[in-house]
């Protein structure tokens, strides 16, 4: 039986690496080069021809969104018998709707622009890691499949690690507090949320807790760290309550604020 052949975007080359350490998989090569005027040019130097590919990408921003779409369509021009793209971290996901008039969900038009991608024999499929809204997975459309990956046995690992069965849960926001306190039901400890309230993008002011959490530990889940303003807000929150504070995120970006 054939292994499938693992490409990667630039970005994700650490992680493309990492895979043989655990998988009988086969790494695919990829030129690249830019020109002076800032277009990048790729050549796809493995055999891909009635294979199964995998492409492991983000839509991290708009460079790498292309990068990936790039590649991918490459691979099947290719001749790809099958392509499943496998994406850590999908960006825009918190513009997935609409809440003032005039806002572009770029969600749904990022996963319109990938379900355009073509397929090979088989349909494409498309894997998404713990997204910050359960509905982006229906904005794709064709025949692509689009699977929604939890990460809560690995987050449930950490967490146990940590602390043990002696802490609380605790989410950033009320947004996510579902999530996080079916999580904690799941490892029987107890939940929490704070109250916030965002002003800008980057600024958001916390109002309360809505549990007891003194003298407890706590360990704050974040869906998504851009700036980290929200996380330490949250933190300190809850550190005027608790006895220590732990901190765990899926997504990791760190921005910098920007004037």
């Amino acid at each position: 039986m054939s292994h499938p052949i693992i490409f990667s975007t630039k970005s994700y080359n650490y992680l493309m690496k990492e895979l043989p350490n655990y998988h009988s998989v086969t790494l695919g090569e990829i030129q690249t080069m830019v020109f002076p005027d800032g277009e990048l040019y790729m050549q796809i130097l493995t055999d891909v021809e009635e294979k199964e590919v995998v492409l492991i990408a983000g839509t991290i921003n708009d460079k790498d969104t292309l990068e990936l779409y790039d590649i991918a369509n490459g691979l099947i021009q290719l001749g790809a018998k099958s392509l499943k793209i496998i994406i850590p971290y999908f960006g825009y996901a918190t513009m997935e709707r609409a809440v003032k008039a005039g806002e572009v969900v770029k969600a749904k038009n990022r996963a319109l622009l990938l379900s355009s991608i073509p397929h090979g024999s088989t349909s494409n499929s498309i894997y998404l890691v713990d997204l910050h809204s359960e509905g982006i997975p229906y904005y794709f459309e064709k025949e692509v499949r689009c699977h929604h990956l939890y990460g809560k046995s690995i987050i449930s690992e950490i967490c146990t690690n940590w602390c043990g069965h002696d802490f609380v849960l605790a989410s950033t926001d009320a947004g996510r507090a579902k999530w996080v306190e079916s999580l904690a039901m799941d490892m029987e400890v107890r939940s929490a949320f704070v109250y916030k309230q965002r002003r800008s993008g980057d600024e958001t002011s916390i109002s309360g807790i809505n549990a007891d959490v003194r003298n407890q530990n706590v360990i704050i889940y974040d869906d998504m760290i851009r700036t980290g303003g929200s996380l330490m807000q949250a933190a300190k929150a809850y550190q005027e309550a608790g006895l220590s504070i732990f901190m765990l995120s899926p997504h990791m970006d760190f921005s910098p604020i920007r004037p």
